[in-house]
């Protein structure tokens, strides 16, 4: 049987995620991507031979969380895989837990619920200027952005991939909903602080709805830059699922 038959699900998805990456400004990008969330919509968390659990206590050893001892972290990683272009994992968040609002500078970015439920709040930056009124007394010293606060979905394992790109839903917060829940996670190119790529944390400056229902979406809103919060750390744990040759 040929070799592109015998390969796992994932070994596909990193191949073209290689592929697609490799030549983000080329013209045969949008084909490469189309087919990357092809792939990446056929995953389930059997093929990564995932069941359904939060973040485990082996986490909480490898994830340099708070200083007290056997405490499981709210998230962890699974690493796959890295390259200069892209790396892929996956995330395992415990029910309740909250991956805050942050960005992705100058990156792409797919995400596929492997299962549970996701609340995926999805953001872009304004252009400095385009405020129409100062931020509100509440921003405090942190550096300030105007947004534009697009969409806030709900992801299961039935959802497609939800994407992010350097000019569009680059900034996300990650909820889940009523359970644990995981993702596969492809970011493109990896976090590089020596490169520009680091990642930063925001707040949104505003009060609660006056009303029952959240304001309509999308609206502009102000975001403060914040510190990484006391209560999110993530911890580290292997994969499982099969290995990955690049």
């Amino acid at each position: 049987m040929p070799r592109d038959n015998m390969a796992s699900l994932i070994q596909r998805v990193a191949r073209q995620a290689g592929l697609t990456f490799r030549s983000p400004a080329g013209p045969a990008f949008g084909e490469n991507l189309h087919r990357l969330q092809q792939l990446l919509d056929e995953v389930r968390a059997e093929d990564l031979h995932l069941a359904p659990r939060g973040p485990s206590a082996a986490a909480a050893a490898a994830g340099g969380g708070p200083p007290w001892a056997g405490v499981v972290p709210p998230v962890s990683y699974m690493h796959i895989c890295e390259t200069e272009n892209f790396s892929m994992g996956v995330f395992l968040l415990r029910s309740g837990a909250c991956i805050p609002l942050h960005d992705h500078p100058g990156m792409n970015g797919m995400l596929k619920v492997l299962y549970g439920t996701l609340r995926i709040a999805c953001m872009d930056t304004l252009p400095a200027g385009a405020a129409a009124a100062p931020p509100p007394p509440a921003a405090g010293s942190g550096p300030c952005l105007r947004a534009l606060f697009r969409s806030r979905q709900h992801y299961t394992p039935a959802s497609p991939p939800c994407l992010l790109s350097p000019h569009s839903d680059n900034l996300h917060q990650i909820d889940a909903v009523d359970g644990p829940a995981a993702f596969l996670d492809i970011l493109a190119p990896p976090y590089d602080p020596q490169h520009g790529r680091d990642c930063h944390y925001y707040r949104l400056l505003e009060g609660p709805p006056a009303g029952a229902e959240p304001p309509a979406l999308p609206r502009e809103v102000w975001l403060v830059e914040t510190p990484q919060a006391a209560d999110f750390w993530c911890g580290g744990e292997p994969y499982p699922g099969p290995r990955v040759y690049l």
